[in-house]
Formats: C-alpha cells, sequence, structure tokens
C-alpha cells in the first residue's frame, strides 16, 4: 500500500494543474446537479414493517382524507377572557376562513361546532385538513398559515399553529456553525504554525463537502431521504476532510523540517504514511456508516450511505487533491529555520506529547483507575435510556409549534399531545357485523384507566376502514402511555381478529414506540458488526491481537460515556438552558445507532494515527516502552488538534434549532472529545505500556493469514542523499 500512495502522491503533486482542474470539475457538476435536479427531502421517518405504518399506508390508500397532513391552530383568549365572546368569535372566524384559502387545504373544523374548546372555554383549536401527506405540503402553504393567523392575533388572541404540517424546515450555515469553522481553522493555523498551512485543510474540505452533499442532493430525486441525511452528511464530510488533509499536511511539514528534503519526495512519503493511515481511517468510517444498513431501517440506511459517500469523497481528495496543492505551494510550506536564541527559548515540537506519554508509562495502573471509573461514572444515566421521536415539544421555546405544544397541555391535558389511532379495516368482515365489532372495541378502549377520552369513529366512503381517536391520561413520553399501547394492541384489537378483519394502533406517538423498538432490537446485531470489523482491520493494520482488543474495549467505553452524557443532559434536562434544549425528552430513537456507527470510524481515526507511529518505532528498535512515548510525542499534538476541531465543527451543530440535529451535534462531539483525551491519549498509552512487547505479538498462524499492508511505509525507497535506513525518520 505504501508503496503504490507513494506513487500517487508524487504522480499528483507532478500532475497537480490536472489533478485540480478534476476535482473543480466535479465540483462544478455536483452543484449543478444538485441545484437544478435536487429532489425533496423528507421529514418523516417511516419504517416499512412496524405495525404503526402498515396502518398509515392502509389510511393513504382507503381514506385518504385521515392520511393526509393536519396543520392544528390553536387559540387563547386573553387573561381574564375567554374564547365565546362576540368579538373572539369574528376573530377565529375570520383566521379560520383565511385558513380555508390556502392552497391544498380540504376543511377546516370549526371548535364551536365540533367542540374542541376547553372546560374553561378559554383554549380551542381547529383542524385544517390537506389532501395530502405533510411532507409533501410546500413551503408557501406553510407561509400562508403563519399569515393567517394574523387576524386573531390583531384581535388580542393568541394563536399558534401545530400539527403535522408545521415541522419546520432544517436550516444550517448559521453563527454558530460559523463560529465552529473558524475556531477549526485556528487550531490549524497553531497546529501548523502557518496561516498558509492551515488554510489548505479547509479548502480541501469545503471542495470535498461540496462534491459529497451535491451529489447527496441530487441523488434525492430518486431516493427517498431525510433532510437529516444531508446535515449528517455535512457534517461528517467537513469534520474528516478537515482532519484527513491535517494529518498529511502536518506529515509534509514535519519531513521538511530537514532542510535537505526534496518537496515532492516529501510529499510522496506523507501520502504513502499518513496516507495509508488516512485510507484505513477513512475504510473504517466507510463501513461503520455502511453497517447502520444493518439495523433494516430504510432511513437511517440512506443517512449512513450518505454520509459514507461525503466520507470516500473526503479520502480521495486527501490522496489526490491535497498532494496536488501541497505541490503548487512548494518551498512555501517549508517551515521556517529558527534562530538559536529562539531555539533555546521555545520548546522543541512534541515536548508536551513527550511528557505526556512518560506520565502514562509511568503509572499506568492509577490512570488506568481514574479514567474508567470516571467513564463509567459518565455512563450511569445511560441506564435510564429511554427512544423516542422529537415533537412539537422539542421544537425551540420560542416557536409557533412548542408553544401550540403547550396550550394544548394547559387546555386538554397532557395525554392530547399522545392522541393514539386506532384503525379498523373490515375489508373481510360482512357489512352487516363492521359497526358492532367498532362499539366492541370502543367499549374496551374506554373501559382502559389510562384513556381520558374517544373521539367519535369516522368511517370511509365505503365502510370498510373506521378510524377511532383515543386520548390517553398521560403525555406522549410517559411509561404509561407505551404500557397502554401494547395493552390496546393486545386487549382491543381482539374483536375485530375474531371477526376476520384486521385492527391497528397507530399515530404519531404509536410510531415513535415502533420505531424505537425497530431499533433497539437492531443495536445488538449493529454493534456485534462493529466489534468484529474493527478487531479484523485493526489486525491487519497492526499486525496484534491485543491492540484491536483493548481499541475495542475503548471504543465501547467512550460510547458508554456519551450514551450517558446525551441523557442527562436531553432526557434528564440538566443544562438544558446553556444547550437551547426546549423540553427534557426521550433520547431521539437512531441517535445511539447513528452515534455508534460515527464515532467508531471517528475513534479508529484516532487510534490508527496514533498506535501507527507507536508501531513504527517498535518495528525498528524493539523498545516497547520507548514506542509508546515515541507514538504520543509524535502523533499526539495532532491528535488533539484533529479532535478539537471535531469538536469544533460538531459542536457549531448543538445550538441549530432542530432537536435532531442539536441531540446529534452534542453525542458527536462530547463522543470525540472523550475518545480522543481520555480514551486515545490517556488510557491507550497506559494499556500499551503494561502490555509491553506482548501488544505487539501476533500469532504465528495468523502472522501468515493476515496480509501485510505496510501502513508504516517500510517498503519505500531511501530518501535522496541519505544512507543505509534514510526511509527512516
Amino acid at each position: 500500500m505504501a508503496q503504490r500512495l507513494y506513487a500517487l502522491g508524487r504522480w499528483a503533486a507532478r500532475r497537480r494543474g490536472r489533478v485540480l482542474a478534476v476535482w473543480v470539475l466535479l465540483l462544478a457538476v455536483a452543484v449543478g446537479l444538485g441545484t437544478t435536479l435536487n429532489g425533496k427531502l423528507s421529514t418523516e421517518f417511516s419504517v416499512p414493517g412496524i405495525e404503526s405504518q402498515e396502518a398509515q399506508d392502509l389510511l393513504k390508500e382507503k381514506f385518504p382524507e385521515a392520511a393526509g397532513g393536519t396543520a392544528r391552530v390553536v387559540f387563547e383568549a386573553p387573561k381574564g377572557d375567554t374564547l365565546t365572546g362576540a368579538k373572539e368569535q369574528r376573530a377565529i372566524g375570520a383566521t379560520l376562513k383565511k385558513v380555508a384559502e390556502v392552497p391544498g387545504v380540504l376543511k377546516v373544523a370549526d371548535p364551536a361546532r365540533t367542540g374542541t374548546v376547553s372546560k374553561d372555554r378559554t383554549i380551542a383549536y381547529a383542524d385544517a385538513v390537506f389532501g395530502k401527506p405533510a411532507q409533501d405540503v410546500p413551503q408557501s402553504a406553510k407561509d400562508k398559515l403563519d399569515d393567517a393567523l394574523d387576524a386573531a392575533r390583531d384581535a388580542g388572541l393568541k394563536a399558534e399553529l401545530g400539527g403535522t404540517v408545521s415541522t419546520p424546515p432544517v436550516e444550517v450555515g448559521g453563527p454558530a456553525e460559523v463560529i465552529g469553522v473558524v475556531i477549526a481553522f485556528v487550531v490549524l493555523a497553531l497546529t501548523l504554525g502557518s496561516l498558509l498551512a492551515a488554510g489548505l485543510p479547509l479548502l480541501t474540505a469545503v471542495i470535498g463537502v461540496g462534491v459529497g452533499v451535491m451529489t447527496v442532493q441530487f441523488l434525492s430525486r430518486y431516493i427517498e431521504m431525510t433532510n437529516t441525511a444531508t446535515v449528517l452528511a455535512l457534517m461528517i464530510g467537513l469534520a474528516v476532510g478537515i482532519d484527513y488533509a491535517l494529518f498529511l499536511v502536518s506529515r509534509h511539514r514535519e519531513q521538511l523540517a530537514d532542510p535537505d528534503e526534496d518537496v515532492h519526495d516529501s510529499i510522496g512519503r506523507a501520502t504513502a504514511t499518513a496516507g495509508s493511515a488516512v485510507t484505513f481511517a477513512g475504510i473504517t468510517v466507510i463501513i461503520a456508516l455502511a453497517a447502520l444498513s444493518a439495523a433494516g431501517i430504510p432511513f437511517l440506511t440512506v443517512m449512513g450511505l450518505a454520509a459514507a459517500g461525503t466520507v470516500l469523497v473526503a479520502v480521495l481528495i486527501a490522496l489526490t487533491l491535497v498532494p496536488a496543492l501541497l505541490g503548487f505551494l512548494g518551498e512555501r510550506m517549508r517551515p521556517r529555520a529558527k534562530s538559536p536564541a529562539k531555539e533555546g527559548r521555545k520548546r522543541a515540537p512534541g515536548a508536551w506529547g513527550l511528557a505526556w506519554g512518560r506520565l502514562m508509562t509511568r503509572f499506568p495502573i492509577p490512570v488506568l483507575v481514574v479514567c474508567v471509573v470516571g467513564m463509567l461514572a459518565l455512563a450511569f444515566p445511560a441506564k435510564s435510556l429511554r427512544l423516542g421521536l422529537p415533537s412539537n415539544e422539542t421544537q425551540p421555546t420560542a416557536s409557533t409549534q412548542h408553544k401550540s405544544y403547550e396550550l394544548l397541555q394547559k387546555g386538554f391535558g397532557p395525554g392530547f399531545n399522545a392522541t393514539l389511532l386506532i384503525a379498523v379495516d373490515g375489508t373481510k368482515v360482512p357489512a352487516q357485523d363492521r359497526e358492532g365489532i367498532v362499539k366492541q372495541v370502543a367499549a374496551t378502549v374506554q373501559k382502559d384507566p389510562d384513556v381520558a377520552a374517544l373521539a367519535p369513529p369516522n368511517t370511509n366512503k365505503d365502510g370498510t376502514l373506521t378510524v377511532l381517536g383515543v386520548v390517553p391520561t398521560s403525555g406522549p413520553d410517559d411509561q404509561r402511555t407505551t404500557d397502554l399501547v401494547h395493552r390496546l394492541r393486545d386487549e382491543a384489537t381482539e374483536p375485530v381478529d375474531r371477526a376476520g378483519g384486521t385492527a391497528y394502533v397507530a399515530g404519531q406517538t404509536a410510531a415513535g414506540i415502533d420505531v424505537s423498538a425497530k431499533l433497539s432490537d437492531a443495536l445488538p446485531l449493529f454493534i456485534a458488526i462493529i466489534v468484529v470489523l474493527a478487531i479484523l482491520l485493526l489486525m491487519i493494520a497492526f499486525r496484534s491481537v491485543l491492540v484491536p482488543l483493548k481499541a475495542v474495549l475503548g471504543f465501547l467505553l467512550s460510547i458508554a460515556a456519551s450514551l450517558g452524557a446525551v441523557v442527562w443532559v436531553f432526557q434528564y434536562g440538566h443544562f438544558d438552558g446553556l444547550f437551547q434544549v426546549a423540553a427534557a425528552a426521550p433520547v431521539v430513537s437512531f441517535l445511539p445507532v447513528l452515534l455508534i456507527g460515527v464515532l467508531f470510524g471517528l475513534a479508529m481515526d484516532y487510534e490508527v494515527f496514533l498506535v501507527s507511529r507507536m508501531r513504527e518505532h517498535y518495528h525498528h528498535h524493539r523498545d516497547a516502552r520507548a514506542a509508546v512515548e515515541h507514538g504520543v510525542e509524535r502523533s499526539g499534538r495532532v491528535v488533539t488538534a484533529a479532535a478539537l476541531i471535531m469538536a469544533a465543527v460538531f459542536g457549531g451543530f448543538i445550538f441549530n434549532h432542530d432537536p435532531i440535529i442539536k441531540s446529534i451535534g452534542f453525542a458527536l462531539t462530547i463522543g470525540v472529545l472523550l475518545d480522543a483525551f481520555v480514551v486515545r491519549l490517556t488510557v491507550v498509552p497506559a494499556v500499551l505500556a503494561l502490555l509491553g512487547r506482548y501488544a505487539w505479538a501476533l500469532p504465528r498462524w495468523l502472522d501468515k493469514a493476515v496480509p501485510n499492508v505496510d501502513i508504516e511505509g517500510d517498503s519505500l525507497p531511501p530518501r535522496p542523499g541519505a544512507g543505509a535506513g534514510g526511509a527512516r525518520e
């Protein structure tokens, strides 16, 4: 591998004009396709095969008006008044008239006629039903809905918008995300000691993200994907793109510190050594993200593949465009020679890393005890992990969606926002028996102590499908609501089953419960795939058994601690003001799977870059302790910078208004920081110091079976002008 990448790096540096032209052309084509032929991104997290999704599909087929998107307009009277006054009624009527005129609205229910008014007559709601699913309602219609509320607000009423149609679009590129990129640039400048060198990783990362994300946008024309997929591709692509370029540029400048080093030869060697690590790290990230398809959930599969494709572009950029741009910069990338006076006052590069490495190898047992106990303490809240899908409750507190949620809860109780649907399919039931079966279902539901109200049955035109609305006594995130869903599926559907029909318990709350259960079932298989892949890949990279096992155990520790932190903030509600969390609620159902896949890849990045320098030293000097210290000395600074860059990029998304993006950004930020600084730079050196030479041992039969990929560059030709061993540092 090293020889081929060496040749590729030198070729890219010599043919730099052609390489740059190809990437600029690819970027132009991707931007053109992604902006003109892009598809529509979905806000629904549908999962084929679960009961709630089967019910939704049935409603779309046989009862379209019950499956269309709904905009729920919520009114509240001024303090001290009610909604029954003439002035308030005129304002509500004028508002609903404008709502009915919004393109796509089929009907609007008047609260006075439907009885959707609270007992104290201060809060009411009206549902505007669209003829198409919520995700297909255009933004122009949503804007007109917002404008329609002005009539009520001008009359002194509070008017807010909820329902499935009101979900706000995901937007990125705000001040927080920009600040994250600025912080990344500052870290690059401090690490590389050059503004010019710091700008190169940012430039190549932007090109890579542009190609990757715009291609994903174009593919959304043919593949259904959620808006979260493109944001995840942007987050991962930008972070790894910067880091991969950083590793090559840092190695190149380290080699150019030797005044006799040839620029083109240094580019080739940086591509062969750091590029080998980038290739292995990139492969692990790609495999981990692609392995999200093992969960058997289409939207998660698409998210993983979209992000994996962007990472693949980042790897190709690092191996071709980065060497080409280094060729353009030439001698300008060579570090300036320091005067003897300055050299004497300043610490040598890597001095802090060497001191840290020696500390880890001198006190490995105390270090391990403190780190493991601390990580387990952080992981403790994860035992209470509850999964769910985001609702209007988790939207920003200033948003109309969150305000409508609070008004409905205030006026009608916590269970109103957890309304369930029971769909009774009587296609195979004799027509004369259908009404009686529905009455039996309703009677069973009303007897349940956790049911607050049951809406009158609503039947389609041919009488084959009936829908009943069930309002629980508890909220959507309450365990009692989950128990109620399971109980209704076991008991309330029995009369329908006996008659030969089919009954489903559905609705947004039931969908969240079903998706969470599906993901929980898939989690053990996914973790098993990740663990096996990690052991195999790292065994090939380091020709060791204990190093991969240690890496996997450290990764599991990072995942547990990260999930514990997510639960503590998002589910328990700690630091909700600092991170602008609207409400304490269950963790997004697909976050654990996503966190495991992404963090696995990133953790293996740091493992490869750090441990490859250790193995490189041990392979030539056979001193296990010195190898650990040498690896931390040479790679500790770069791994630190890489982790800070990733944390800055991911951290910028914590303050995104979308609750899904916010939780993903937080989970990845805390995960990267814990894995890089606690596990890779602290636990790993301590464990390897305890293992000594046994860490690098490989049974003879495995040694013959495992291919030798040479990521250290041992097979490279000697450096020009160097004697024996000139290829070495």
